[in-house]
């Protein structure tokens, strides 16, 4: 009898209590587990002794096994790190922040689970994707994450006008990220490519104390203040009207 493959949310950055974000219930099976799947192991035994403040963990921290999966891991190493759930041992896949499997590269693990029929369990946290679509009162219905665009500032704004065109045509809404040191940069290559009554959303520390979102045309933001998002993560949404 295989393992089961627990799906465990992440903080998406400092929280006041990590309640707050994460129930008991996940916070509690977090703590019983002793083999996890993360991008970074460093991070993840940081997140692991925020949960042991208030649920013992399983053995001592320095005891509990974490493999690595991030972006540079070859797929053929996906398989091993699937044994131990193969040997009947539950594990769990803890993202970086926010959910695993989402914009994540733990997408991959989860499917080959699948392929070796073992039971995945997706747990609740927090998604700066969905909490984004949920503040913006744009279209909650039909939305797309579009991941990164181009850095290069021609080819971005190629991207953008091809994001609007379809967002007005489906009235869909668009999400997309930036790294957040670029965020000054994307807000003035939204607001130069959009047209003026396009609806554009910037949703900054999702979930956390200094959170903001804000919500307006292209021309309004042509001429407010920019937010304080300066290295702040950041999800952008678009809907044209």
């Amino acid at each position: 009898m295989t393992g089961t493959l627990f799906l465990i949310p992440n903080t998406l950055g400092e929280t006041e209590a990590l309640s707050s974000v994460l129930p008991e219930q996940v916070q509690r099976i977090t703590s019983q587990l002793d083999y996890f799947v993360a991008e970074n192991a460093k991070t993840a035994r940081a997140f692991l002794k925020l949960v042991n403040a208030n649920h013992p963990l399983a053995k001592p921290l320095q005891e509990i096994a974490i493999s690595e999966l991030n972006v540079n891991t070859p797929a053929a190493a996906l398989a091993g790190l699937l044994a131990p759930l193969l040997a009947g041992r539950d594990g769990g896949l803890v993202s970086e922040a926010g959910v695993p499997a989402v914009a994540d590269p733990g997408a991959d693990l989860v499917r080959l689970a699948h392929q070796h029929n073992i039971p995945v369990r997706p747990l609740v946290g927090p998604s700066s994707l969905l909490l984004a679509v949920m503040a913006s009162g744009l279209n909650g219905q039909s939305f797309a994450f579009n991941g990164y665009l181009p850095t290069d500032a021609a080819q971005r704004a190629t991207r953008i006008k091809e994001l609007e065109q379809r967002s007005r045509k489906e009235k869909q809404t668009q999400l997309f990220i930036e790294t957040p040191y670029r965020n000054a940069a994307m807000l003035e290559a939204l607001v130069a490519a959009c047209a003026p009554g396009t609806l554009l959303c910037v949703a900054t520390d999702l979930s956390l104390p200094s959170e903001t979102i804000r919500t307006m045309s292209a021309a309004q933001w042509k001429s407010a203040k920019a937010p304080d998002f300066h290295k702040k993560p950041t999800v952008f949404l678009l809907l044209g009207q």
